[in-house]
C-alpha cells in the first residue's frame, strides 16, 4: 500500500483517524489528514516502536489496525493460516498469565499455545474446551481473580533455563541487530560540518566491533543486517530471524535523535507492559548493559524501561534494545564518532552479557571485568 500522510483525504484517512481518536491521541475524526493527524500517528509510532516518520504505511497500519481492538469487541480463536492479531489478543494473554495459565509471552498473536491456555481455563471453569474466547469465556475471565502471585511461570522457566546454562560464553548464541539499514532507512541523521553521521552507519560498525570481541569469547554472532541492506527490515522480521537461528540473547543497538540538542545520555528497553508484566531475565540484561555502559562511559544514565514493540514481545529469548545516546547532542556526537568510544561501549555490553550467565550470588561489580581476560580464558581452554 501507498503510504498515507499530511495532506490526504478519502476512508483511508477517516478511518486511521477513527482508531486515533479511540485510541486517545486525535480529539476528532477530521476532513483530511492534517497536522494533528500527523502528531497523532507519530506518538502512536513511539509508543509501539515502530519508525516515527508520521506516515502510514503498511507496518504502522498493521499496528494501528490491531490496536483498535479492545478485549471481548470479538470472539477470538486460532485461525490458519494467518492468525488474529490485535491488542484484545495481548489483554487476554496477560489475564490468562496473570490467572496462571502458560499462554507463553504476550505477544498478542493468537496462536496455538494461546488457544490450548483457554481451553484450559475453559475446563477448569466447565465450559467448553474449544480454545476460542466468545461471550461465556469472557464472563468467566471477568468473573474470576488472580491467581499466581510472587511470579509468573513462564518467566520463571526462562530464569531458571538461564541459570542452568552454566556461565561460560563458549557456545551460546546470540543475534547483535544494527537498527535500521539500507539507503531508504538511515535513522538519525545529522550532518558535522563537512562529514554526515548516520545512525545506521553507527551502529552496524558498533555491531561489527561487538562481534569480533563475542566471537572472541567464544559464542556464535549473528548479525541481523549487513553494511548496506537492499530493503529494510521491520521489526517483526529481525524477531522472526533471531527466533528462526534458536538465540540464547538478542540486544538491538540504536541511536536516538531529538529537536533539542541538549538532549543526551543512554536508555535500555525490555519486554514488559505497563500492568507490570515484564521478562525477569530480559529486564536484568537491560540493567547490566546500562549500567556497564553508564559506568565505563560516564553517559548520562537515562535508566530502564519496558516497552511492548514488536522486536521486545515477538522475540522467544531475553531481548533488549539500547539506544546509544543522541546524534543531535554535541556531547553525544562527538563521542559516538570517535572509534575509540566505541570501543568502550562494545566493551561494556561484552561485560553485560558475561554477567548475564554468572549466578546472581557470584555476580561482581559494575565496570570491574577485564574484558580482554575473556579472551585469554577461551585461548587458555583451547590449549
Amino acid at each position: 500500500m501507498r503510504s498515507i500522510r499530511r495532506g490526504d483525504t478519502g476512508p483511508a484517512v477517516e478511518e486511521i483517524q477513527s482508531i486515533l481518536v479511540g485510541l486517545e491521541l486525535l480529539p476528532a475524526v477530521a476532513d483530511t489528514f492534517d497536522g494533528a493527524t500527523e502528531n497523532a500517528v507519530r506518538a502512536f509510532q513511539q509508543s509501539r516502536g515502530i519508525g516515527v516518520d508520521g506516515l502510514v504505511g503498511p507496518e504502522t497500519w498493521q499496528a494501528l489496525d490491531g490496536a483498535r481492538w479492545k478485549l471481548g469487541a470479538r470472539t477470538l480463536y486460532h485461525s490458519v493460516p494467518t492468525s488474529l492479531v490485535g491488542e484484545d489478543v495481548r489483554a487476554l494473554q496477560e489475564r490468562l498469565l496473570e490467572m496462571g495459565f502458560d499462554s507463553g509471552r504476550a505477544d498478542a498473536i493468537y496462536g496455538p499455545r494461546t488457544a490450548r491456555a483457554v481451553a484450559q481455563f475453559q475446563r477448569e471453569v466447565g465450559l467448553t474446551p474449544d480454545g476460542s474466547c466468545g461471550p461465556q469465556t469472557m464472563k468467566a475471565l471477568r468473573r474470576l481473580g488472580r491467581k499466581v502471585v510472587g511470579g509468573r511461570p513462564q518467566w520463571l522457566r526462562e530464569a531458571e533455563a538461564f541459570r542452568q546454562s552454566g556461565s561460560s560464553l563458549v557456545g551460546k548464541t546470540i543475534v547483535i541487530d544494527p537498527g535500521h539499514g539500507g539507503a531508504e532507512d538511515l535513522g538519525v541523521v545529522v550532518p558535522d560540518g563537512q562529514l554526515r553521521w548516520t545512525e545506521a552507519d553507527l551502529v552496524f560498525d558498533l555491531a561489527n566491533r561487538l562481534e569480533g570481541r563475542l566471537l572472541a569469547a567464544g559464542m556464535r554472532v549473528h548479525l541481523t543486517r549487513g553494511p548496506s541492506p537492499v530493503q529494510p527490515m521491520t521489526g517483526q522480521e529481525r524477531a522472526a530471524l533471531a527466533n528462526s537461528l534458536g538465540a540464547d540473547l538478542f540486544i538491538s543497538l540504536h541511536l536516538d535523535g531529538q529537536e533539542s540538542p541538549a538532549a543526551d545520555g543512554v536508555a535500555t528497553y525490555h519486554y514488559g507492559t505497563g500492568n507490570g508484566l515484564t521478562s525477569t531475565v530480559g529486564e536484568r540484561l537491560a540493567n547490566l548493559v546500562q549500567r556497564e555502559i553508564v559506568v565505563r562511559t560516564g553517559m548520562r544514565d537515562c535508566r530502564i524501561h519496558a516497552k511492548t514493540w514488536e522486536l521486545l514481545r515477538l522475540t522467544r529469548m531475553p531481548a533488549v534494545r539500547v539506544d546509544l545516546g543522541y546524534l543531535t547532542s554535541p556531547t553525544d556526537r562527538e563521542r559516538l564518532v570517535d572509534p575509540a568510544f566505541r570501543e568502550q561501549v562494545v566493551e561494556a555490553i561484552l561485560a553485560a552479557v558475561q554477567r548475564m550467565y554468572f549466578p546472581v550470588e557470584a555476580d561482581v561489580p559494575t565496570g570491574s571485568i577485564d574484558v580482554r581476560q575473556l579472551r585469554l580464558a577461551l585461548a587458555s581452554r583451547n590449549a
